[in-house]
């Protein structure tokens, strides 16, 4: 049985894992991910079977151009195994349902016309729009919620949900060096014969374990630091 609710915390790395399959690599070179990256979504859904992931969409709040907020929806992905079965528009409809829901007026994405018109998607309202980056115009469509929601919208696409939070450089740097002080600790006291050699093993196992668990933001994700829109 097929299952469509809110995305769980821990459920972050499956769903990624399910982008990876969906897209590959190359859904990290769309535009539209500069609406996404350091941003939280205003929703995220999954449909789920058993306790597998096999599809998720989130939406993203947006300004259609100045003043007017909006959703982006996307990614939508389904695992190639379940595809053909209704999956990825239940997911859709749900999502436009809960944005209407919590009163959005208007929701964007960049997708296939003939899929997304189902829904109610077209590119009626979007040709005074555009995105911070290459992008097919024929492309970005839109779905009105409450009616006149984008008439006259006219602008940049830009991000304006709220940030994800990520440790500063200093707070990364200093837990590394509380880490490597402690080793250095642990190899005086042990050549001082203070510490047993068993001690001294189980100690630093632990203490590498912590090491590589503890920081949720590597240094090298800084190079992808988010960039305003």
């Amino acid at each position: 049985m097929v299952t469509v609710r809110q995305e769980r915390p821990a459920e972050a790395a499956a769903r990624e894992a399910l982008l990876d399959v969906a897209y590959g690599p190359a859904r990290f070179t769309k535009t539209s991910v500069r609406l996404r990256e350091g941003r939280l979504p205003e929703l995220a859904l999954v449909a789920s079977e058993g306790r597998r992931i096999i599809a998720t969409v989130r939406l993203w709040q947006v300004l259609a151009g100045p003043g007017r907020p909006a959703l982006l929806l996307g990614p939508l992905a389904v695992h190639p195994s379940c595809r053909k079965r209704g999956i990825g528009s239940t997911l859709v409809q749900h999502a436009l349902r809960e944005a209407a829901r919590r009163r959005h007026g208007a929701v964007l994405l960049v997708g296939d016309a003939p899929y997304y018109g189902r829904f109610g998607f077209s590119s009626e309202k979007t040709g005074a729009l555009w995105l911070p980056g290459p992008y097919e115009r024929h492309r970005l469509l839109a779905c009105e919620l409450k009616p006149g929601a984008l008439d006259g919208a006219r602008g940049l696409i830009s991000a304006s949900g709220r940030p994800e939070q990520r440790p500063d450089l200093a707070t990364l740097v200093a837990g590394l060096v509380r880490n490597d002080n402690t080793l250095t600790t642990r190899a005086d006291e042990l050549g001082s014969g203070r510490v047993s050699p068993a001690r001294s093993r189980a100690s630093s196992d632990a203490l590498c374990a912590r090491t590589i668990e503890s920081p949720r933001w590597p240094l090298a994700s800084l190079a992808s630091a988010p960039r305003a829109a």
